[in-house]
């Protein structure tokens, strides 16, 4: 458990806040580049880390993100016209560009230098692979965006998807890095009866077979590797590895011939967050089967037409099927996001962690929380993140692998070359 200190200086993430300064260090997945489609197309409402802010694409094809309110009256630059390589406001006319600067005050008289002196908070901006990247920190911090592999690849050559979750980052990260849970919320249940063995994945199988795996967690320069053992047949093991990396981003471990997946939990505020899903290859395009079944209606949770809330909602009960939790699934819950996304909300907006009871199989889970609640310490006192300015760490995947039980996951081979990202 968390003392309830820790757990308001872990959960609080706008601005001033100890947690909200550390993650204003790292370079942070803001929208889909197809979200300003165009040059020139309509700005877009965006909220990071409790801040309501616009984005909007230039006449150059330049992606501004700037405070919501115009510096002049504070009207909500939402409504402005998007021209000639400027934000206008449609109160009084006052145009800003992707930097905040102030360009034009048309109810000023001409011979005013005002517009000079004027400039609204603005973050910079980079596209990766159809994403637009915001850094929401000082300016003389500012590094190079993480080498992520999938922020790296050609961009046919991932599936990114988001929506937004009703609870803190915290609650949607620490799901991503429990490999205990998907024993049991994720299982079918002639998975669990081992009725038709050979149409499951290894994962399935063994999964079904040990549902208490045993953590082995390693600090790294990004954060944690986590190897998850699991018995396997021949005297063997079966490990899942995945990486968490500062500050919350995760790479779940995956079976060979799976296409890798990645998660980026970006607070929305305190009580939401921005639950990016990537699927990439590193190699190779993707199909359009692939492309097409990962996007859209199969992304990892389905989204209400026209935005980024879930349709599986707890109003709606997640779209509960207790005839199917009988018969099919342990859940009755269709879908693997919609699953998760329905324990996480349940325990509220903001868990209370001073009443949990932690086990061994939490260890990841602990490990990084450590990690966030000692980078904020160390940033109040001037210790800057390590893994902020060096985004070569970043160069990693995960992956799986049955072992000798002789063997440290992290010492094999065969793991060294699979966790080497290559992008």
């Amino acid at each position: 458990m968390l003392s309830k200190e820790d757990n308001e200086l872990l959960t609080r993430t706008g601005p001033g806040t100890p947690m909200g300064e550390l993650f204003r260090r790292f370079w942070l997945p803001a929208i889909l580049s197809s979200e300003v489609p165009e040059p020139d197309c309509s700005p877009i409402r965006v909220r990071l880390l409790g801040e309501d802010l616009i984005a909007f694409r230039d006449s150059s094809g330049e992606v501004g993100l700037v405070a919501q309110n115009c510096a002049h009256r504070g009207a909500s630059l939402f409504f402005g016209r998007n021209e000639e390589n400027g934000l206008r406001c449609v109160y009084h006319g006052w145009k800003f560009d992707v930097d905040g600067q102030c360009l034009d005050m048309p109810n000023e008289p001409a011979e005013s230098n005002f517009k000079t002196r004027v400039r609204l908070t603005a973050y910079p901006c980079r596209e990766r692979s159809g994403i637009v990247w915001a850094y929401m920190g000082p300016r003389d911090r500012m590094p190079e965006p993480p080498h992520l592999e999938w922020a790296r690849v050609p961009e046919n050559h991932v599936v990114a998807s988001k929506y937004i979750a009703s609870c803190n980052y915290v609650q949607a990260m620490e799901g991503d890095i429990d490999s205990s849970h998907v024993s049991f919320l994720h299982k079918r249940l002639e998975a669990l009866r081992m009725s038709d063995r050979d149409s499951l994945s290894m994962m399935a199988v063994l999964t079904t077979q040990d549902r208490a795996p045993r953590f082995t967690v390693k600090d790294t320069d990004y954060g944690l590797m986590i190897g998850a053992r699991r018995d396997a047949e021949d005297d063997r093991y079966y490990w899942r590895i995945s990486q968490w990396l500062m500050p919350a981003f995760d790479m779940i471990g995956h079976d060979a011939g799976v296409a890798m997946s990645g998660h980026a939990l970006v607070p929305m505020d305190d009580e939401h967050v921005w639950f990016w899903a990537m699927r990439w290859e590193g190699d190779r395009p993707m199909t359009d089967e692939e492309y097409g079944s990962w996007s859209k209606d199969g992304a990892r949770v389905a989204v209400r037409p026209g935005g980024w809330w879930p349709r599986a909602t707890a109003e709606n009960d997640y779209e509960l099927d207790r005839e199917a939790q009988r018969s099919q699934t342990f859940t009755g819950i269709p879908g693997i996001g919609e699953q998760d996304l329905a324990v996480t909300e349940s325990m509220g907006p903001i868990v209370d962690r001073t009443r949990e009871h932690l086990g061994t199989t939490d260890l990841a889970i602990i490990a990084a929380r450590r990690r966030l609640i000692q980078a904020a310490r160390d940033l109040q006192q001037g210790i800057e993140p390590y893994a902020a300015s060096h985004p070569e760490v970043y160069h990693v995947r995960p992956t799986s692998a049955i072992l000798p039980r002789d063997v440290a996951f992290d010492q094999a081979n065969e793991v060294r070359q699979r966790i080497a990202a290559r992008a």
